[in-house]
């Protein structure tokens, strides 16, 4: 079995999906569309930035969408190869619904442009964070967020927001509240523990705002059978019921992100090897730490594709 999985907010570069448009006008007619959808240059962004542009969450989440769906088609164009399983970490799990057919591409292009804003918008800026921790049980980590969230005066939030691998996972939370959590990790034995450089607290309860204006618009959208079964973040399985759709991505704003778990469930499956597609190598990076005898590859531009055929 095969695995196509798609990569979340964090792989974005200046210059993705670049040589693939130059090269193939499937890549290319994905870019035209997405900049059709929103009304923008989003391409001339993904392809020449500026950086500090490409980073606001707005722009980002669209612009991993857009440059995946064009690595995949390209991908389909090229080869035979077909998948079946599908899979996507938090904004990864949109593009593995337009892979399946349940989203629109223009749609999906829309939704998560939205979805970036109302996620930014949830919580005041500066008032909440992420922090990654390494070195530290799940288990663990959770009794050291019901410590850290008992603030001066007044409980805060801070819970488990990404388990990306064993001894990898991210926490989410007030700020305050994550910086107690960090403080405390370090005494426990981290191996490493540090503040992210992201603008909101992904995957956390904070998000339960985001989640609300983000249901009403995906209710305005059409959501179609599923060709593939999608891997969900929020229960980690895969499922084919389209009728579920709305309700899994709507929980998933304001749920962990249950990778390492997916990726297990999905060799469980019989899954033999995981192709990322998208910009950069970080879920690659994650199946190794999870099953680190597990094949996988990616597809971002021409060398990567010329490796894979």
């Amino acid at each position: 079995m095969l695995a196509f999985i798609f990569p979340g907010q964090g792989s974005q570069y200046t210059g993705m999906g670049k040589e693939l448009c130059a090269e193939f006008s499937e890549a290319r007619e994905v870019f035209e569309q997405a900049d059709d959808a929103l009304g923008q240059h989003l391409s001339r962004l993904c392809h020449e930035g500026p950086e500090d542009q490409l980073r606001l969450t707005a722009n980002t989440q669209p612009a991993i969408l857009t440059a995946s769906i064009a690595a995949l088609r390209v991908l389909q164009h090229e080869t035979d190869l077909k998948a079946d399983l599908l899979a996507g970490h938090s904004l990864g799990e949109y593009s593995a619904l337009v892979a399946a057919g349940a989203l629109d591409f223009a749609d999906a292009v829309r939704i998560v442009r939205l979805r970036g804003t109302f996620m930014q918008e949830a919580v005041p800026d500066g008032e909440g964070a992420m922090a990654a921790v390494l070195g530290i049980d799940a288990e663990t980590l959770q009794q050291i967020c019901a410590e850290a969230a008992k603030g001066e005066g007044r409980d805060e939030i801070v819970t488990p927001a990404n388990y990306n691998a064993t001894g990898q996972i991210v926490i989410a939370g007030h700020t305050r509240a994550v910086e107690r959590a960090l403080e405390l990790a370090a005494e426990r034995g981290a191996r490493r523990a540090m503040r992210l450089p992201v603008s909101a607290p992904f995957h956390c309860p904070l998000m339960l705002p985001a989640g609300e204006r983000l249901q009403l618009e995906l209710e305005q959208v059409s959501i179609n059978p599923l060709s593939v079964p999608v891997v969900s973040n929020v229960e980690a399985t895969p499922y084919s019921d389209s009728s579920k759709t709305i309700e899994l991505l709507v929980r998933q704003v304001s749920a962990p992100v249950r990778w390492d778990e997916s990726v297990r469930n999905m060799i469980d499956q019989g899954t033999e090897r995981f192709i990322e597609i998208g910009p950069g190598k970080v879920l690659s990076g994650l199946i190794k730490r999870i099953e680190r005898k597990m094949p996988s590859a990616n597809i971002e531009d021409i060398k990567s594709l010329k490796a894979l055929v």
